[in-house]
């Protein structure tokens, strides 16, 4: 049996953390967790239910050329949404480019 409880957060390297914040906090609703110490570069702690979406503004390297035909096999974070078609209208309309996987997820 595993040791392993839960997942705490996820980070994500993002090139211009104002974009990002505009995307999970102010698009997706994600409330900012104001209790991330000075760690020495730009970031932000999101809530997402009991787990978090840490965003740390460093230099990328990770390239967008070259990746695979998403699938569920390149580099993703999954959340669980209440209204899947309802979210894919919000990002059409706020003009938000996203790909689906191969189950339409």
């Amino acid at each position: 049996m595993t040791n392993i409880q839960s997942i705490l957060h996820a980070s994500l390297i993002v090139e211009e953390l104002d974009r990002a914040l505009a995307f999970y906090r102010d698009l997706l609703r994600l409330p900012l967790d104001e209790s991330r110490p000075d760690l020495g570069y730009p970031g932000a702690w999101l809530q997402v239910g009991e787990q978090q979406i840490h965003l740390l503004q460093l230099p990328n390297p990770d390239p967008v050329e070259g990746r695979p035909e998403h699938g569920g096999r390149d580099r993703h974070v999954a959340m669980s949404v209440l209204n899947l078609d309802g979210l894919a209208a919000q990002l059409d309309h706020a003009g938000i480019p996203y790909s689906r996987s191969k189950s339409g997820r």
